[in-house]
């Protein structure tokens, strides 16, 4: 397997650093796009030396320490001595509910904190504007306009020290699948991310095969038909074989995607993705994208029937490879191994 680090990474500070982030879950017990973006930030700053922690805010199954993907995992129940790692620390790391206590014990500490920003709701702003922040980190540019329009509306809202735009990184060579699948597929069947959608469509082209994995969060839609199979929460290492090798089309009828990073690990094996065009979808499937609203599912449908002709389905998938090797992520994560390393 490939390693994390890019070509370009740094080789790494004067020394080691110690690198604590805290968050409320991991894999392979919760699998969503924040999780496994964060899990592909930490490992380079793995590779690169640093030791690096993780310490879970919520109670889980994991009872004692594990590691994954070289990463070092703390569960709540095994250890109660956060405040220890954060004195020890030389950077802290948060995101999502963890901002606010993350950042009252940086401030308390003098610890500098790094922000991962993974969606433009207010409060993701409020929080990393709330004082002390050293570095946020947005994954795309129109997440970096959103902060900015937030500041705008808010001058009193105190700006973090830095910013970084890092892509939720997919490093496509352990996406890309040796062989072509022959399902339509879709991850994490909630309402949101489109479940209403494919039972729908299930519905409409019973000569299609179709794949329902179910997600991390929110209430699973799943049609009883015969052409749907459910699979179960899927762990973010195990999708390659066990729904991308499987998968021909990619559904993501989301109402809202800041990102959108499994359209992206699809396209690494050249999965055409059908979308619904939200501002991050937009952006990270840029020209691969085939982009239907929501609520037409006769244009769902049409599409779906259309990429069943070779000549259409060959110009999509060389379309979504291309776009693949557009969204390398080499340069952004040595800009943000030597942005890390620059805090301490």
């Amino acid at each position: 397997m490939a390693a994390a680090v890019p070509a370009s990474a740094p080789g790494g500070a004067a020394k080691p650093l110690q690198v604590v982030a805290r968050v409320h879950a991991m894999p392979p017990e919760h699998n969503a796009g924040a999780e496994h973006m964060l899990v592909s930030m930490l490992r380079p700053l793995v590779e690169c030396g640093h030791d690096v922690s993780v310490w879970l805010s919520r109670y889980g199954k994991a009872s004692k320490e594990y590691e994954y993907r070289g990463i070092r995992v703390v569960p709540l129940e095994s250890r109660l001595d956060f405040p220890t790692a954060v004195r020890r620390a030389d950077v802290l790391l948060a995101h999502l509910e963890t901002v606010p206590s993350t950042a009252s014990l940086a401030r308390g500490y003098g610890k500098p904190l790094v922000v991962i920003c993974h969606n433009t709701h207010r409060p993701t702003f409020r929080d990393a504007a709330a004082g002390g922040t050293s570095l946020a980190v947005y994954n795309s540019l129109w997440m970096e306009r959103e902060a900015e329009l937030f500041f705008a509306e808010y001058p009193k809202a105190i700006r973090p020290a830095g910013s970084l735009i890092v892509r939720p990184p997919v490093f496509a060579g352990e996406y890309a699948t040796k062989k072509r699948g022959d399902r339509v597929t879709l991850i994490n069947c909630n309402l949101e991310k489109g479940g209403k959608v494919l039972a729908a469509l299930a519905e409409r082209m019973p000569d299609t095969k179709f794949l329902a994995v179910t997600g991390a969060y929110g209430q699973q839609i799943l049609p009883d038909l015969s052409n749907v199979e459910v699979l179960e929460h899927v762990d973010g290492q195990d999708m390659r074989e066990q729904v991308y090798a499987r998968t021909r089309v990619l559904l993501m009828p989301s109402s809202y995607e800041s990102w959108g990073r499994a359209g992206v690990e699809a396209l690494a094996s050249g999965i055409p993705v059908v979308a619904h065009p939200t501002e991050g979808l937009c952006e990270s499937l840029g020209e691969a994208g085939i982009f239907v609203d929501r609520a037409d599912i006769d244009g769902y449908e049409a599409v779906l029937r259309k990429l069943k002709t070779a000549a259409e389905y060959r110009l999509a998938s060389k379309r979504a490879r291309a776009r693949s090797a557009e969204l390398d992520p080499s340069a952004e994560l040595a800009e943000w191994c030597s942005a890390v390393e620059a805090l301490a």
